[in-house]
């Protein structure tokens, strides 16, 4: 059956709407991230939708969005929630394209991996499970998402994103053909989803230092072991009582400690690090060269680690990191840290202007949908109408053996 946003409609967007450079600007934009869309109406709905992301004001509900972009606003927005909903479009080439695009504004310093808490009412949207905000200090019914971002001078652009589907979800048939899970969609760990925004990276860009807060995580160091077999240069918060092996060389008898206790024994320094806004401001560190145990058969060659964490007043450290940067660029691997709070800002931000809580369908095609819509919405204020100062390049990684998602 085909759905009613593939009949021949006016573009909303041409409807009471003066042109404007803007306008050709973000038409042709639009053009090169969606141009892959088979069908013309998909393609003019994706403009209309993110245009209308661009310029409603507050919550961005469909019949908010049509209002702003159209003056038959009822029709519009049973349009716009067909083609979020229904349309079989693939959202894959979408953020391919987004990810080639925004690499024309400069160079990628690092891929930073960030979390989305999304909360819902009720129970029916795909993924939704009781989950701890730390924000609100409260357990809601919300959606996890995992989003990939590529730092690119002061901007954090979204260009991946993944949705943790829990046991419960997973393992009901019921729930799956209600909300149009996919058959190759199975349970993945919180690790293994940023592994996969990795590796869908590492396919479609040059690789750049992997930054990511993972230190509730208690699976983390699978995620260190695979990004050390993948040979990426890595900058990772881990728990405190994360294990290691102190020291850079091996031992006859290794003892596992914990992350914190290393760093009491560790070297305190004074080291000049780069904010996000291209400031510098120095800080006290505390680190120590450590190893990682095994946990799992690998064949890659063993990496040196450092830990460190900024001291804060009293000495009270901050949170803790492992990085493979060596130790006379532990002030990189600092300036590093800074991404994941930006990150973590982005998302915001997101929220805030761009609808990234908005979503009114429940199906995991629609979820992607609209995140694809939102982060190119996203892309396109921060990079489309200015080309921000580029930082120098920090971390570069070693040669990545690319892996596809």
């Amino acid at each position: 059956m085909v759905a009613s946003y593939e009949t021949d409609r006016p573009n909303p967007v041409n409807e009471g709407l003066t042109t404007s450079a803007e306008d050709v600007s973000l038409l042709t934009f639009t053009t090169n991230i969606f141009g892959h869309l088979p069908r013309v109406d998909q393609r003019r709905w994706a403009h209309a939708y993110v245009t209308a992301l661009l310029r409603t004001k507050g919550k961005k509900s469909i019949r908010r969005l049509a209002d702003t972009i159209s003056p038959s606003p009822a029709a519009t927005a049973q349009s716009l929630r067909q083609f979020v909903n229904l349309s079989p479009w693939d959202w894959h080439p979408v953020l391919h394209a987004l990810t080639r695009w925004a690499e024309g504004h400069g160079p990628v310093t690092a891929w930073s991996i960030g979390r989305a808490l999304l909360p819902k009412r009720g129970e029916q949207s795909v993924g939704v499970h009781r989950q701890f905000d730390p924000s609100s200090g409260q357990t809601l019914n919300s959606q996890l998402g995992f989003g990939a971002f590529l730092r690119i001078g002061t901007a954090h652009v979204p260009v991946g994103w993944r949705l943790y589907m829990p046991h419960s979800w997973i393992n009901d048939p019921r729930l799956r053909q209600r909300t149009r899970v996919p058959d190759t969609e199975h349970y993945r760990s919180p690790w293994s989803h940023a592994l996969g925004l990795v590796d869908a990276l590492a396919a479609a860009s040059a690789s750049s230092p992997v930054v990511a807060d993972m230190s509730d995580d208690p699976d983390v160091r699978l995620f260190i072991q695979a990004l050390n077999e993948r040979r990426h240069t890595l900058v990772v918060a881990v728990s405190p009582h994360f294990k290691v092996i102190p020291g850079e060389r091996s031992a006859i008898t290794a003892s596992l400690l914990s992350a914190k206790t290393c760093l009491s024994s560790g070297t305190v320094r004074d080291v000049i690090v780069a904010e996000p806004d291209g400031a510098q401001r120095r800080t006290r560190i505390l680190s120590a060269p450590v190893r990682l145990p095994h946990f799992r058969p690998s064949t890659a060659p063993e990496r040196p680690h450092q830990l460190f964490a900024e001291c804060g007043p009293g000495s009270r450290l901050g949170p803790v990191w492992i990085s493979t940067l060596p130790e006379r660029r532990l002030s990189d691997a600092v300036s590093l840290t800074a991404l994941a709070t930006s990150t973590t800002s982005t998302i915001t931000a997101m929220a805030r202007c761009f609808g990234l809580l908005d979503f009114e369908g429940r199906s995991f095609p629609g979820w992607h949908h609209h995140m694809a819509l939102v982060s190119t919405a996203y892309a396109f204020q921060r990079l489309g109408r200015s080309r921000p100062p580029m930082p120098p390049r920090l971390g570069a990684s070693e040669p990545d053996q690319r892996a596809s998602a």
